[in-house]
């Protein structure tokens, strides 16, 4: 400092201005102020991130990554590549959301420091930003409205990679998670990008479990007792073999009748199996029950008419 000093007033003495030696004192000491701010905040930047990189790291090799062992997951039932495709990508994208909020941080300090050292009045420049931050915030609050939606959401793990899921306008199986834009493909094959802000509810069918209803229709002369003895042997046998029984958590459960119609009578089955697999095991057991049915001579709805027209 006394170098400074010492260097300002040889400066002064030789101009005679003050403004010109103000500046050389700023220039001898401003710059490498700066430059260390500068310095800091990259380093500060690097480390963060690379601390998050590896905290999301894990999911490749079957381990839940360190960045999501504090939040809650919906699905320990998943298993294979579909569970490390989920945590990957739920782990990728917190940790995007992480990145990003300490880039912002780190470099909006260094940004307001660098601007103190120049000396410029920090006041109006704050009231400013905060005036342009609401006129943004008004003009994409649909975008803003998406983006805390799709925070929200992988926090807590609502739903993932490889679920079936209701999200009203679309119904199908997740493909990819976004921040702003979750992906689906129905059973036609057809892709829906669906914006997370315009989500207000899901109806996750991959948590969990899940409960296979096969409702079975007889006809009207049909013997109700017999009918239901076949179907609750069939069930039986079907459900203790692989690979249904892969997919089966407890045993069937024989409701009897559920609805009358002028059509039909229905009886109806329930079987709680792995989540996602109601499906598999409803067209399993209705293959073997209708046949097992007919075989025992009960007639299906409207037999009698059918075959007249035979």
């Amino acid at each position: 400092m006394k170098e400074d000093g010492t260097l300002c007033k040889a400066v002064f003495q030789m101009t005679d201005n003050s403004w010109v030696a103000g500046a050389v004192h700023w220039l001898a000491n401003a710059p490498l102020r700066i430059l260390i701010i500068l310095v800091v905040a990259f380093v500060i930047r690097f480390m963060a991130r690379r601390t998050i990189d590896r905290l999301a790291k894990g999911a490749s090799n079957g381990k839940t990554p360190r960045l999501l062992r504090p939040l809650k997951e919906r699905a320990p039932q998943a298993v294979g590549a579909l569970v490390s495709e989920r945590r990957q990508q739920r782990a990728q994208t917190i940790g995007s959301v992480m990145k990003s909020l300490v880039s912002f941080l780190v470099y909006g300090l260094a940004f307001i420091l660098i601007l103190g050292e120049i000396g410029i009045d920090l006041g109006p420049i704050i009231a400013s930003a905060g005036i342009v931050g609401v006129a943004i915030g008004f003009g994409a609050q649909n975008l803003v409205k998406d983006f805390l939606s799709g925070v929200f959401m992988m926090l807590e793990d609502q739903y993932g990679v490889g679920d079936i899921v209701d999200v009203g306008p679309a119904t199908g199986t997740i493909e990819s998670v976004g921040l702003r834009v979750t992906t689906l493909r129905d059973v036609n094959g057809t892709v829906w990008y669906v914006r997370n802000g315009e989500i207000l509810r899901v109806g996750n069918s991959s948590q969990g479990f899940a409960v296979a209803v096969v409702d079975i229709p007889l006809a009207y002369s049909a013997d109700i007792e017999s009918a239901t003895e076949v179907i609750r042997r069939i069930m039986t046998d079907e459900v203790a073999v692989a690979p249904v029984s892969e997919d089966v958590l407890e045993p069937p459960e024989l409701l009897g009748v559920d609805k009358v119609t002028p059509e039909s009578i229905t009886v109806r089955l329930t079987v709680k199996v792995r989540a996602g697999r109601q499906w598999a095991v409803q067209r399993a057991l209705r293959a073997r029950i209708i046949p097992a049915l007919e075989e025992a001579g009960i007639e299906p709805p409207l037999g009698r008419l059918y075959g007249q027209q035979k």
